[in-house]
């Protein structure tokens, strides 16, 4: 793929792609310099599957590799791509990171089936089979984790100069594969760590808490099909949603009802299967892979980003999953201040939107966490007695890395607050009969962050919501904002955050969104590297967690139910997992809405069958009371 191609294409492309492409460009840049040239000798295979599919497979052996130096592999299975394809082609950086590619291993890389250039049929999040791999008439059945024991076992077979043992990696949707890959694992599996994996589709990524993600809409036709026959060139750039010159806000609202999405991606496959299931029912249940985390044995490295606005839930849901009684694993977890993937790549001043935490985060990571966890199962005893701590996590207010034996912790303790009808944030009990109301209004939606109003539908401002100023949205009314005093001492909230709302509406469906906040004091100075000169960190509103709650879930994800007009219901839910210290000084807010824009498709608040096919007469404005009952409640670190 030519370096002109992948621009002609980004001219035309959404961030999500562009991202993408991105990758492969540099991937396919192969000077003569190139290290990797002179220290690997590319090979390339079509390895076959049980049941007879083959999928292309790079290898990339070091050069001084020989019976006397034998050298462990470090595989990545990903649907993106594994451009440069052709043998004399080669990437410029391979594995983890700069200090694995220094410490030396056989780095494979393979296409899973249906994408790019291995045969067979793509399927999203591949649901995995339990029990016979054959299934009634005598043909193999196949998923991710017999695709990569296949592998593994061809791999030993036919490369020369292993020593026997494998890990696995991947990040985002290949952090999915690295985990699937470790179910029923090859014996010589050792070591895999998903990095940002998907765990429950129903969840994240597409959705939250079953509420459609609607910027997803753009990253459809990447994920949509897969190509008709394996290929090495962007099949799927002719299906590309063209959103011109709008803003991400604009664009999103012009397209309407979720409905009108069928202009873009009526012969999309992934998007008609998404419309026909819009409850959480097998389709979606076959694709959560929580339930078959007992069964696995290789060690675990879970990596996370406490501002991953893609996948939050899956690194957190699988490390407490593995973590289970019945597991038979003794998983590793690392949480940093990052977004998406952004400890794979050193940016030298360690930002996320305007906040700043520290300098080289990524590299730190890299050399003292995930290089030593890959050595020692990959190289050295594999006995289990790393020396590494079991969970290291960043603490988002204190801005700095702490350990712990277990997470979340026993002997911490819960503190309630109250949402007063007063706007406080209170500890006390005081008017649990009184109310404050809102007309929420879907043809005047919140938007998720102010900067979708300037921005081009690209992706940009998702990748920098989680921590984004919020005072744009306190002065909305149809946000309900509550607020402590100034805080007399540190307050270190760690784990998940309980929410229990009583409401009442005047529609028959409503979405509420929940936002924990960390209100500086109004002399925050300013650090020295705001990507943005007129932003003021005094009075800032940083965003901690914030998450959806769709009311026709409010019992159950497979069967919604409407809300009775103007009766007052409970809607109970959780915000993903924080470690955030509110510091002395600094004053704690919450806020409460009904639309959270163009993050979260529009509720019609008129209860309708399935979201994806309201009419534009199904959107009704509705007023919304919030009652003096309702708590969130944080677990306190000592």
């Amino acid at each position: 793929m030519t370096r002109q191609l992948l621009i002609g294409e980004q001219s035309r492309i959404t961030a999500v792609f562009s991202f993408v492409l991105s990758l492969l460009w540099l991937q396919a840049t192969s000077a003569d310099t190139n290290p990797v040239r002179e220290q690997y000798q590319k090979f390339e295979y079509n390895v076959p599957m049980r049941d007879g599919v083959k999928l292309y497979t790079a290898v990339y052996v070091p050069r001084d590799a020989s019976a006397q130096r034998t050298y462990p592999l470090l595989m990545q299975r990903t649907c993106f791509g594994l451009a440069p394809y052709g043998p004399d082609q080669y990437r410029t950086a391979l594995g983890p990171s700069p200090t694995l590619q220094a410490d030396g291993y056989i780095f494979v890389y393979q296409d899973v089936r249906g994408r790019w250039a291995s045969e067979g049929r793509w399927t999203n999040m591949t649901p995995l089979i339990d029990g016979n791999k054959r299934s009634t008439s005598g043909q193999r059945r196949v998923d991710e984790s017999t695709d990569t024991y296949d592998t593994i076992e061809w791999l030993l077979t036919h490369l020369k100069h292993h020593n026997g043992r494998v890990g696995l990696w991947g990040a985002s949707y290949a952090g999915f594969y690295a985990i699937a890959g470790a179910v029923n694992a090859h014996p010589a599996l050792k070591a895999t760590s998903p990095q940002a994996p998907i765990a429950d589709f129903f969840r994240e990524d597409m959705h939250h808490n079953g509420a459609f993600t609607q910027l997803a809409l753009l990253a459809y036709p990447l994920f949509g099909e897969g190509p008709p026959q394996p290929t090495t060139k962007p099949w799927f750039a002719d299906a590309l949603i063209d959103t011109g010159t709008q803003t991400e806000f604009g664009w999103h609202k012009s397209l309407g009802p979720l409905t009108n999405a069928q202009r873009y991606l009526a012969r999309n496959t992934f998007w008609q299967q998404t419309v026909a299931h819009p409850n959480y029912d097998a389709f979606w249940q076959q694709r959560n892979i929580l339930p078959h985390l007992h069964r696995v044995r290789p060690a675990v490295l879970v990596i996370g980003g406490w501002f991953d606005a893609e996948n939050l839930y899956g690194p957190l849901s699988i490390y407490k999953t593995l973590t289970m009684p019945q597991s038979q694993t003794n998983p590793m977890l690392v949480m940093g201040p990052f977004g998406h993937r952004g400890w794979t790549q050193e940016t030298g001043h360690t930002l996320h939107n305007d906040l700043y935490f520290g300098d080289s985060l990524a590299t730190h990571y890299q050399r003292t966490l995930e290089a030593p966890f890959f050595r020692h199962y990959l190289k050295g005893t594999g006995d289990g007695k790393t020396g590494l701590p079991k969970i290291c996590l960043y603490d988002t207010g204190q801005k700095r890395w702490q350990t712990f034996a277990q997470w979340p912790l026993s002997n911490s303790r819960r503190l309630r607050w109250h949402l007063a009808p007063s706007g406080q944030l209170t500890g006390a009990l005081t008017d649990p009969a009184g109310f404050r109301e809102y007309v929420s209004d879907p043809a005047n939606p919140v938007p998720y962050t102010e900067a979708t109003l300037t921005a081009e539908p690209d992706f940009s401002a998702l990748f920098s919501y989680m921590s984004a100023d919020q005072r744009f949205a306190s002065t909305r009314p149809d946000v309900l904002t509550f607020l402590t005093g100034p805080l007399t001492e540190n307050l270190t909230v760690g784990g998940e955050i309980s929410v229990r709302l009583h409401v009442s509406t005047t529609g028959t469906d409503a979405d509420w969104i929940v936002k924990l906040i960390d209100v500086y004091p109004s002399d925050e100075p300013n650090h020295p590297f705001l990507p943005n000169p007129k932003t003021q960190l005094a009075n800032y509103q940083q965003l901690v967690r914030g998450d959806v709650q769709r009311s026709r879930f409010r019992r159950s994800f497979a069967k919604p139910e409407p809300l009775t007009p103007r009766q007052g219901t409970d809607i109970t839910f959780r915000l993903p997992d924080v470690l955030h210290t509110f510091k002395k000084g600094h004053r704690v807010m919450v806020q409460v809405q009904s639309s959270w824009f163009p993050l979260i498709d529009r509720n019609p608040q008129t209860f309708v069958r399935t979201i994806y096919k309201a009419k534009p007469t199904d959107f009704r404005s509705a007023r919304h009371r919030l009652y003096g009952r309702s708590t969130i409640e944080v677990t306190l670190l000592p």
